[in-house]
């Protein structure tokens, strides 16, 4: 038996006080001997999977006590048996589904009739789990004021360290028909109190409160942690089982919701319903929410390059435009000098065109550049100059009508640009020889642009660039996105990572044209950066270093200091700097700036690279 379920002596009084309300089986009428069927309760609905045995069927009169009330969203309650069977498998709570705001309060005592059902956030092609309900109720309140179930503790001691089952091969790899098993696997855990009351108590926080008012705690301290307070996610198997979403339950213009960064603490006591949602799954909807208690945590300035080092930096600018407050500007300009030592190259992602979404064919991104190379200059920084290729309208992903580019600033008292017959949107650049050394046919220009990994995503951005007299390749990528892929919670384990086949495709065509570079001159200088949307140990990352052509350069890290991006409490790389084998003595800095705090002017931390050709 878990000990942290609610199954002990102290649930006698509750029962008690059920039973006089009419609230559980052995009501006055039931023990005067009325002939009536057994009563479906909560852990019948719930049953020992995910999938309720009744789904679908009609309930009449299940028991409960209100643990909690949302009246947003997703509108209902949560009730729970206070009288637990004896299977840790059985959920003894459930959340009943109102669609208009619920008319009961936290402690009723009630009696629901309803359609079971298994509600799937997001859709069935998310290949989220689903979450057992009962809908169209007919809800009777017996009392009020009752106490709670007592709240089941999730902590260090109890959730294991196994994340999720295998899913069953003759069910497309989904693990839905398995019998939950939660002192084994943490997945099982979790849902073995979907619906419950639990409690956490003070626990890291590994995900800064986001726009959507919710926060990323761990329960689990000690598990992969970043340098910084974050939870590392280091490989496909190291998930992260202490990670749970926290979310509140009072409305925000009733109690705003606490502002958190990462390595802050949740002190005290915070208690909820367990519920399950699209963007996160398992989430702890707080009834009573903890207090934040602040770290110490500031974005990091990384060192300034010496005078023969060349600085090559990329930052995922997230879809700037003029249309932008001059604050962002202000701040990602303030960044590039504060926190990057302006550095010689800054290869820039997600540069909108000059109106931004407004979907009327403009692809020029000239107001953009211009507006933020002013707000360098403003901070302090030095001149910059661009170079960069306007995509074909809406041909190259992001958002509709804003035309994403890849971006080189550089500093011409630094470095100078080696301009080769500037490409276009369609024309490829090539590999070829001037002087005997490997040279670009078009720079800057984009590298296969019609090759079909290309489709819908940006174009490689391909520069020649000459620091202290020696020639520098640099590749600007923006790989496609990990949309359409299933969570870590999925139904499916492991889950379907859909979009990796699209940038296993671009790493091999970018690393086939850095192979090109290599064959006209072994000893070139060769940087692919950028936004790769893949982890150092992905088979994207593979295939760019396929061959020893190129070196992903983070790996140089200590591994507590290796990402770049915080999703779901997950700190990852996503932004990468790869170097050729000529690039041999450098020294490689995620610069965490924005990934760990609520306040960002991005969600990526750029990445320097300091290096002598």
């Amino acid at each position: 038996m878990r000990s942290s379920h609610p199954r002990s002596a102290a649930v006698s009084a509750l029962v008690a006080t059920a039973l006089a309300t009419g609230l559980l089986a052995g009501t006055a009428d039931a023990a005067e001997g009325s002939a009536s069927a057994e009563p479906i309760r909560i852990h019948d609905i719930q049953g020992t999977t995910r999938i309720s045995p009744l789904n679908g069927k009609q309930v009449a009169d299940v028991a409960g006590i209100v643990t909690g009330v949302r009246t947003y969203g997703s509108r209902g309650f949560w009730m729970q048996d206070p009288d637990a069977d004896d299977n840790d498998a059985t959920s003894e709570g459930v959340f009943v589904f109102t669609s208009s705001v619920p008319t009961v309060a936290v402690g009723d005592a009630v009696k629901v009739s309803g359609l079971v059902g298994e509600y799937i956030p997001g859709g069935v092609s998310s290949g989220n789990q689903s979450v057992t309900q009962i809908s169209k109720p007919a809800v009777t309140v017996l009392s009020s004021g009752n106490a709670l179930p007592e709240a089941t503790a999730i902590n260090e001691y109890n959730v294991p360290a196994e994340y999720a089952p295998a899913g069953d091969p003759a069910a497309a790899g989904s693990i839905n028909g398995l019998t939950l098993d939660p002192s084994r696997y943490a997945l099982d855990f979790y849902e073995s109190l979907e619906g419950m009351n639990v409690k956490i108590g003070t626990s890291r926080v590994v995900g800064a409160t986001d726009p959507h008012s919710e926060l990323w705690v761990t329960v689990k301290g000690w598990e992969n942690t970043a340098k910084r307070g974050g939870t590392l996610y280091g490989s496909y198997e190291s998930q992260n089982t202490g990670r749970l979403q926290i979310q509140q339950l009072a409305p925000l213009a009733q109690q705003p919701f606490p502002v958190a960064n990462v390595g802050d603490k949740l002190t005290g006591t915070t208690e909820g319903p367990l519920d399950f949602n699209q963007f996160g799954g398992y989430t702890l909807v707080a009834r009573a929410l903890g207090t934040v208690k602040a770290g110490t945590l500031a974005p990091e300035k990384t060192k300034a390059q010496a005078a023969n080092e060349l600085a090559v930096a990329t930052y995922n600018v997230e879809n700037l435009d003029p249309s932008d407050p001059q604050e962002k500007f202000d701040n990602l300009a303030k960044a590039v000098v504060a926190n990057l030592a302006s550095p010689d190259i800054l290869a820039l992602e997600e540069i909108q065109d000059d109106n931004g979404a407004k979907n009327d064919g403009t692809v020029s991104a000239e107001q953009t550049l211009t507006k933020f190379t002013a707000a360098i200059a403003a901070a302090g920084g030095p001149a910059y100059q661009w170079r960069t290729i306007s995509p074909e309208n809406n041909k190259d992903g992001g958002e509709p009508g804003g035309n994403i580019r890849q971006v080189f600033l550089f500093n011409p008292a630094r470095v100078s640009f080696t301009d080769r017959a500037a490409g276009d949107s369609v024309t490829p650049t090539a590999v070829t020889q001037v002087d005997g050394k490997a040279a670009l046919t078009h720079s800057p220009g984009r590298i296969d642009p019609a090759n079909p990994a290309w489709a819908d995503s940006r174009k490689p951005l391909a520069g020649e660039f000459v620091f202290k007299g020696k020639t520098v390749f640099v590749i600007a990528n923006h790989f496609g996105s990990k949309g359409g892929d299933e969570g870590l919670t999925s139904v499916h384990q492991p889950p379907v990572r859909s979009s990796e086949a699209k940038r296993l495709l671009q790493a091999q065509a970018v690393n086939g044209f850095v192979k090109q570079l290599l064959a006209a001159d072994k000893n070139a200088s060769v940087l692919a950066v950028g936004d790769i949307n893949d982890f150092e140990f992905s088979a994207t990352a593979q295939a760019l270093e396929d061959g020893g052509a190129l070196y992903s350069a983070i790996k140089s890290l200590p591994k507590a200091e290796r990402y770049s991006y915080v999703y779901q409490g997950n700190a990852q790389v996503l932004d990468q700097i790869l170097t050729s084998p000529a690039i041999k003595n450098f020294t490689y800095d995620s610069v965490h700036i924005n990934a760990e705090f609520s306040a960002q002017n991005s969600d990526h931390d750029p990445q320097v690279l300091r290096f002598r050709p």
